[in-house]
């Protein structure tokens, strides 16, 4: 088979470095269960029952599909790779409590330590402990587009609505405003693992995705909250109908994620959800038109939103300050598509398609004195995370063949 620049030809290193992401990560999630409880039980004694029970309601419904994916993807994982954690009636009872994916964090805070405290760790042990990151990581960001998107776009809808500007709400929305965009950039840093050492997502890189991602989810959180001020009732039926279409449209496309069809059509419904705030993608082949159709779709649905807003608005003075954060969020939006496309076209790896080597090759070119061992497939030893494995590919290798991970199997060394 031929080599991929998609098939990491070693077995990651797992460093200190990876260790603190993960250890901030669980923070960040217990922090913002706390602050989200808090929130909720604050408009709860105000008699702000509706606001309250949306929180929850946000809450209750981003747990219970974490929880789902975090346990249909124990399930499909290989027998061998969760040997050292608890029996599968333990398990389920921890998520049945909703507390499977903070025993994820913990487990991974755990493994990943002792990976980095031993002076020799195996391969096997790297590559298990960088398995349990990517799961964390993909989890992290369905939990974000879940929970954290939609609050932020609440507490938005809430200060225009009361007409009041806290210095803590500013920083809230700050705060959550960066978490959305970290997420995004710590997936996509998941999925550059199986690439050259050559295509990691360096500093200048990461600045520049974290960027973009920034200024492309604010102005669209801005006109949700916006249309949300004039038509509280109205939002929902918005929701419904674009989630409807990226719904629809990600089906289209053809996901496989998944091991069993009824997860697939919840990782669909979720990745709608995901395509209601910014992109996602999920199907192999050039993403240049969909991500044409995509973001042009979503200006003119956020421009909409905006407009309704301003013409009810209307007179607008130059001293009203949401004049201001509109044209802010404009320029954003602008300087957000051409960060986009400057990554894209300075600071994305392109792969191209490899030709397979065949024996006669090989026995051509010993003939010829060369270094068979140029053209051999590297062997990786351990475990590689076949779900973003996948994502990976779809990302990353388009133009890829002979490449071959639709189920759990090995490649080499390599257990998918």
């Amino acid at each position: 088979m031929a080599r991929s620049g998609c098939i990491p030809p070693w077995t990651p290193r797992y460093r200190y470095l990876d260790l603190f992401f993960t250890l901030m990560g669980t923070s960040a999630f217990l922090v913002d269960l706390a602050a989200d409880l808090w929130v909720a039980a604050r408009y709860l004694q105000a008699g702000d029952y509706y606001w309250g029970g949306l929180v929850l309601g946000l809450m209750g419904f981003s747990s219970l599909a974490t929880q789902l994916f975090s346990w249909a993807w124990y399930r499909s994982d290989p027998k061998d790779l969760h040997a050292d954690e608890p029996r599968d009636r333990t398990l389920l009872t921890l998520h049945f409590l909703q507390l499977g994916y903070l025993y994820r964090c913990l487990h991974a805070l755990k493994v990943g330590f002792r990976v980095c405290r031993k002076e020799a760790a195996t391969e096997i042990e790297r590559s298990y402990a960088i398995f349990l990151s990517h799961d964390i990581s993909l989890l992290r960001l369905f939990e974000t587009f879940l929970e954290s998107a939609p609050q932020l776009t609440l507490g938005i809808y809430i200060m225009l609505h009361m007409n009041k500007i806290g210095t803590i709400q500013m920083f809230g929305i700050c705060t959550s405003s960066i978490c959305i965009a970290w997420a995004l950039l710590d997936y996509h840093q998941s999925l550059r693992i199986f690439l050259s050492k050559t295509n990691k997502l360096g500093p200048l890189s990461s600045a520049v995705y974290f960027l973009w991602n920034f200024l492309l989810v604010c102005p669209r959180i801005l006109s949700l909250a916006l249309f949300t001020d004039l038509f509280p009732s109205y939002i929902f039926l918005h929701f419904f109908l674009f989630w409807l279409a990226m719904f629809i449209w990600v089906t289209l496309q053809g996901t496989d994620l998944m091991e069993h069809s009824g997860f697939e059509w919840l990782y669909r419904v979720v990745v709608a959800v995901i395509l209601y705030f910014c992109w996602f993608n999920v199907a192999e082949g050039k993403t240049k038109n969909r991500c044409i159709i995509y973001y042009t779709f979503l200006a003119l649905d956020s421009a909409l939103l905006a407009c309704f807003w301003v013409w009810c608005s209307v007179p607008l003075s130059w001293d009203c300050l949401m004049l201001y954060v509109l044209i802010a969020a404009v320029t954003s939006y602008a300087l957000g598509i051409l960060l986009r496309c400057i990554y894209y076209q300075c600071l994305h790896p392109t792969l191209q398609a490899a030709s397979p080597v065949t024996s006669d090759e090989i026995d051509f070119r010993q003939l010829a004195g060369e270094d068979v061992a140029v053209f051999q497939q590297d062997q990786v030893v351990g475990h590689i995370n076949r779900r973003t494995y996948k994502l990976s590919r779809n990302l990353f290798a388009n133009h890829l063949q002979d490449i071959q991970c639709q189920q759990n199997g090995s490649f080499g060394n390599v257990n998918l």
